[in-house]
């Protein structure tokens, strides 16, 4: 299991134990920013989170139909949909800041 912290304006929220797809957790959290609104099936982009550089080679490359929404959504660098981002060990301590609309 793997600690996450998400970085919001209201401030960070922290999960131990973290287990499924980051926006998952971040429903259950009731992370403030995270909407989902189309549950996670990629393709509303209201679950966009933003990774540090040095998390980035952790994770697996966007496939197709998300790098196809960041681009339409013109989503900055380092800017992933949570839905797509299975938590592993490997991300243990890993912070991801939640882009405020319009930020990205």
């Amino acid at each position: 299991m793997a600690k996450i912290t998400f970085k919001t304006n209201a401030g960070d929220v922290v999960v131990e134990n973290a287990s499924g797809n980051l926006m998952e957790i971040a429903t259950y959290e009731s992370v403030e920013g995270i909407d989902a609104d189309c549950g996670g099936v990629c393709s509303c982009a209201t679950c966009m989170v933003r990774v540090p550089p040095e998390w980035r080679e952790k994770l697996n490359p966007p496939e197709e139909s998300e790098a196809d929404l960041l681009d339409i959504e013109e989503a900055g660098e380092g800017v992933r949909l949570s839905c797509q981002i299975e938590v592993t060990e490997a991300m243990d301590g890993m912070v991801v800041e939640i882009p405020q609309r319009g930020e990205s």
